[in-house]
């Protein structure tokens, strides 16, 4: 499966099983973030670790899912950013934007801290 959920603390983990996560799987994986958005998820992590490259669509169905969220009083958080995703964060100054973690245990852990 592309995407797997597991949940941790009452924190959705939402990982991205693939190496490139492109225009092909944005909108599934959009529509499955904000399935759970509307079910009432206010704390969410995305697991970025095993992909390998991200294109700007993908990164902008994460961006809508991060709005998404917090307008409904949530927060998202990303873990596990491989050299060319970090660089793709850095290039569009996502890092501005979102709260990022080497680690699951680390961005749960700051969810209980805020």
């Amino acid at each position: 499966m592309h995407f797997t959920r597991e949940m941790s603390d009452g924190i959705w983990i939402e990982r991205v099983n693939l190496e490139r996560a492109t225009l092909k799987e944005a909108d599934k994986f959009k529509n499955i973030l904000q399935h759970d958005i509307e079910q009432g998820c206010k704390s969410m992590i995305v697991d970025l670790s095993k992909c390998e490259f991200i294109d700007s669509t993908f990164l902008g169905a994460i961006v809508a899912c991060l709005k998404k969220i917090t307008t409904a009083g949530g927060d998202m958080k990303l873990i596990g950013f491989k050299p060319a995703v970090h660089d793709m964060f850095n290039l569009t100054r996502m890092f501005r934007v979102f709260e990022t973690f080497p680690s699951v245990d680390q961005a749960v852990a700051s969810f209980k801290d805020s």
